[in-house]
């Protein structure tokens, strides 16, 4: 649905957030035939679908004997809130104004009204702050290995992560996959990962941890070729890697709201335990934005449930709630989560005037032949972000009706394309015209812009 037929409505509810206590809670509301209005988010809070978005198997989520990709167990619960009559609205909100009702909430598209608000904001990756850090952000160091460790520069190198939690683990892990040796930095003497989690780490012979160690600086030439240590007792040190990777937690996203509800001492949203009111009479608060301890998928979904519920009740006794009676479809078995097991093109099934195609055979083609524009998305079957951006890409090409031509290229199967084209991580995406490159961006972007710079150029 486009955002600018939203601005004018008065809603029932309106959702900020699509990380697990966002959907559940678009679902509970949308059963309950609410239509609730979910603010998907964009750069604020990370990108559309919260952590889960930047992690590999989830394995802990019930209905999921044999684990889940994160990114798809998103898909599944985008797909369910949208069967049930959610609207989503591409956009991040700025700010929200709680001195009057129905309460405003401004985003970048415009203004929308609504009787009552669940914030499922969620919380963003923290920075280290180490010298040189800004200069080295994407040229070597990340903040998500899921997303950018299967880039070309990171192969056959050593990598490092920083962390000691359940996240840095699962990192270490993965990015053993692609690099020759894996350093985690540990700035304590022991790990708070869990004990399975433990026990993978230390029988991995590609990982070596560094006990009682912080990074002080990085360092390098145009791209990241070392970092300088501080042991706690042997003092400074130095480890040549070519990528650095974070996993030291997460700050709430709370900042949008100005200290209009109240907080805690860490910047969560304060809550009383249990419950999901906040201090504003019609806002209720679910996920990670309101847990600074337990933190995981199901505990978020849990507490979307509950925020839900409060939010269906809450507008009945003010009288407030509108009813939308609507026709349930059928569930979509394919889902999107399909979306990424598309064939890649070759000499026979090639089409110059297909809107969409995969490989590397596609590109060259058209990259020697079309007279058209051509967006190229750089992605990896486990990159959240990817999931994201894919089908908007789509939908770019269909609303400009075919001016532009689309292609995706994996960087696991096309590894020289992607050194190439001097990709550093995923997503990234490239505009060409005639061989030119007009354009690069790195990241989630709204459709907006991506449209914006295609126009220019046609």
């Amino acid at each position: 649905m486009e955002n600018k037929e939203k601005i004018s409505n008065v809603e029932n509810v309106v959702i900020i957030g699509s990380g697990p206590a966002g959907y559940t809670a678009a679902i509970y509301a949308a059963r309950a035939n609410l239509q609730p209005l979910l603010v998907t988010g964009f750069n604020s809070g990370g990108i559309p679908g919260g952590q889960l978005m930047t992690t590999t198997f989830v394995e802990n989520y019930p209905g999921f004997p044999d684990g889940v990709l994160g990114p798809e167990l998103m898909d599944l619960m985008k797909a369910q809130a949208e069967r049930w009559g959610t609207n989503l609205y591409e956009s991040d909100v700025v700010s929200i104004n709680t001195d009057s009702h129905p309460f405003e909430l401004k985003t970048l598209e415009g203004t929308i009204k609504s009787n009552s608000i669940i914030i499922a904001t969620g919380a963003s990756a923290n920075r280290l702050g180490v010298i040189n850090e800004d200069k080295f952000w994407s040229k070597g160091i990340s903040a998500c290995a899921i997303c950018d460790g299967a880039t070309p520069q990171f192969r056959d190198e050593e990598l490092a992560v920083i962390g000691g939690g359940d996240s840095a683990c699962e990192e270490a892990a993965y990015l053993t996959k692609y690099g020759s040796k894996v350093h985690l930095i540990v700035r304590s003497e022991k790990l708070r990962a869990s004990a399975a989690m433990v026990d993978r780490v230390k029988a991995n012979p590609k990982i070596e941890i560094h006990w009682n160690t912080k990074v002080d600086k990085v360092d390098g030439s145009e791209w990241l070729e070392r970092i300088e240590t501080i042991h706690s007792q042997e003092g400074k040190g130095e480890i040549n890697i070519k990528g650095l990777f974070y996993a030291i937690g997460h700050t709430p996203n709370t900042k949008f709201l100005d200290n209009k509800i109240d907080l805690d001492n860490k910047g969560y949203i304060a809550c009383k335990s249990g419950r999901p009111e906040t201090s504003i009479e019609g806002i209720f608060a679910a996920g990670d934005v309101v847990d600074s301890e337990w933190r995981q998928g199901v505990t978020a979904a849990g507490t979307g449930c509950m925020a839900a519920l409060a939010t269906e009740r809450w507008l009945a006794e003010k009288n407030l709630a509108k009813t939308i009676v609507r026709e349930t479809p059928e569930p979509d078995k394919k889902l999107n989560s399909s979306d990424f097991n598309e064939e890649e093109v070759n000499e026979d099934t090639f089409d110059s005037n297909s809107e969409w195609q995969k490989g590397s055979y596609a590109l060259r083609k058209l990259y020697h032949e079309s007279k058209k524009p051509i967006l190229v998305i750089f992605s990896s079957p486990s990159c959240g972000p990817c999931h994201v951006l894919k089908p908007q890409l789509k939908r770019v090409i269909k609303e400009l009706d075919g001016a532009v031509l689309g292609v995706e290229i994996d960087i696991d199967k096309d590894q020289d394309i992607a050194k190439q084209a001097g990709i550093n991580g995923t997503p990234t995406v490239q505009l060409f015209k005639e061989k030119l490159l007009k354009k690069q961006w790195q990241g989630v972007k709204q459709r907006s812009e991506f449209k914006e710079a295609i126009k220019n150029i046609i």
